[in-house]
């Protein structure tokens, strides 16, 4: 049997959640700046299958990376950590 590598895996907030069985989560992370060495904060936004539609707008989730399920969604969700308030 062959062995299958990790999954990437990313936590976020979700910013959208107006399609069917799809969310947008926004990831931040803090990167170095090259030259003047401060942390900058950079963000990446992802589509992510939710397929019983239960995120909200504000809610930090896990996403997990899978095959692609449509042209720009290979992310799906994992679990919800914390509900919006």
């Amino acid at each position: 049997m062959e062995i299958r590598k990790t999954r990437k895996e990313r936590t976020g907030l979700v910013v959208s959640n107006k399609m069917d069985k799809s969310v947008v989560v926004e990831v931040l992370r803090r990167v170095r700046h090259p030259k003047y060495g401060k942390f900058v904060k950079r963000s990446s936004r992802f589509m992510a299958h939710d397929d019983k539609n239960e995120c909200n707008i504000g809610d930090t989730v896990r996403i997990m990376e899978t095959r692609p399920l449509s042209k720009n969604k290979c992310w799906r969700l994992v679990e919800i950590l914390e509900r919006a308030k």
